[in-house]
């Protein structure tokens, strides 16, 4: 097999893994027709989702569906409508959530959003209620006021108003209080979005331990959080490659290395909404990056390890593998947050591999120096 076919198929398997690992968040979706639903996970999460398709029922005889779309999983309601169906609707959440407690972590349910117009005017008794058993079988609620006008930093009265009424009810939702949105910029008076961030925010917190990185892998609108993310894989990556300790370089022979490297890899693209072919092909033409100077970098590096000497064997210490993984974890970050902002060489629609490895081999070499404080 070639050897570009092997790490293709290597990257391939260490993608899949890494994506096991990293689960699924799983958010349920309640609100009466027209509140902008759809609009808003699209905000947050991606235009993609909210064309997945119905999906499939969560429990035999259910009107609530899961649909997928990478790290995220939607739970919604077909069918059935809030304020006539909620008795259905209630029976079918309980035998949700039963079920889910017999699952594991990625198939159960983790937060609830509950959304309503912000100039509806009106939150009623039924409402209260629905929110009230949401949170008696163990589900968190974001209440959501959706579709909020704002001019000059505050928000519609009428919005206001309502979020007031829904906070003096002291009903056990998240933060005490609704979270008012406006998903899409306003085409008639050009103000922005906004809540957005305040709205995701809410939902890391009520999310329960463990679907953190499926969370931040899923919504695309805090990079921030993902660069973090991204950064302390990289960290254990590097802690990885140096408890490993004897490790050969370059790259495409470091046996012990690659997988760690591989997997740092895998993780990062998933980070950022990198799918898996395209990950593969944009690692292949990285590490080539990294490898055509390997054997030139490594030799220079290893008058940082006492008693290397020279390249025979290709063996060096972990001081070399920790440095030699950090800068293709950095390398990679810097690859990753560019295609995720369609930020790549392209000619012809096509992503100019030169320029790629260009790019890869000045951000690789910028981070080698580091490998003399890990002496």
């Amino acid at each position: 097999m070639p050897a570009s076919d092997f790490f293709t198929e290597s990257f391939r398997s260490r993608y899949a893994e890494e994506a096991l690992a990293l689960g699924r968040f799983n958010l349920a979706l309640f609100g009466k027709t027209g509140v902008g639903k759809s609009t808003l996970i699209n905000a947050i999460f991606g235009s993609e989702v909210a064309e997945t398709g119905i999906g499939r029922p969560v429990t035999q005889g259910s009107h609530l569906y899961l649909h997928t779309e990478g790290f995220l999983g939607l739970v919604d309601t077909k069918g059935l409508e809030l304020g006539r169906d909620d008795k259905a609707l209630l029976r079918d959440v309980d035998q949700m959530m039963k079920a889910g407690r017999k699952q594991e972590l990625s198939e159960q349910v983790h937060v609830a959003w509950y959304c309503l117009r912000g100039l509806d005017r009106r939150f009623e008794d039924s409402e209260a209620e629905f929110i009230q058993h949401l949170h008696s079988v163990g589900l968190p609620v974001v209440v959501v006021l959706t579709q909020v006008p704002m001019r000059d930093g505050q928000y519609h009265p009428d919005a206001v108003e309502l979020a007031h009424q829904i906070a003096d009810r002291e009903l056990p939702i998240v933060a005490g209080h609704p979270f008012l949105v406006q998903a899409l910029r306003d085409q008639f008076t050009g103000q922005p979005s906004h809540g957005l961030m305040e709205l995701l925010e809410a939902t890391f917190q009520a999310a329960p331990e463990g679907v953190e990185g499926a969370l931040t892998a899923a919504q695309q609108i805090d990079t921030a959080r993902k660069a973090r993310l991204a950064q302390a894989h990289v960290g254990a990556a590097v802690s990885a490659a140096a408890g490993a300790a004897a490790i050969p370089i370059p790259f495409s022979d470091a046996a012990v290395l690659v997988p760690i490297q591989l997997g740092m890899m895998a993780r990062i693209s998933q980070i950022y909404g990198i799918r898996v072919e395209r990950a593969a092909m944009l690692a292949l033409a990285s590490s080539a990056a990294a490898t055509a100077g390997g054997r030139a970098l490594a030799t220079n590096l290893l008058k940082f390890v006492p008693g290397a000497g020279s390249l025979v064997g290709g063996v060096v210490g972990a001081g070399v593998a920790s440095g030699f993984t950090l800068a293709m974890g950095e390398a990679w970050l810097v690859v990753c947050q560019r295609a995720a902002a369609g930020r790549l060489p392209v000619v012809d629609g096509a992503i100019q591999s030169e320029a790629l490895q260009a790019l890869f081999r000045e951000e690789f070499t910028k981070h080698l120096p580091k490998i003399r404080e890990r002496r």
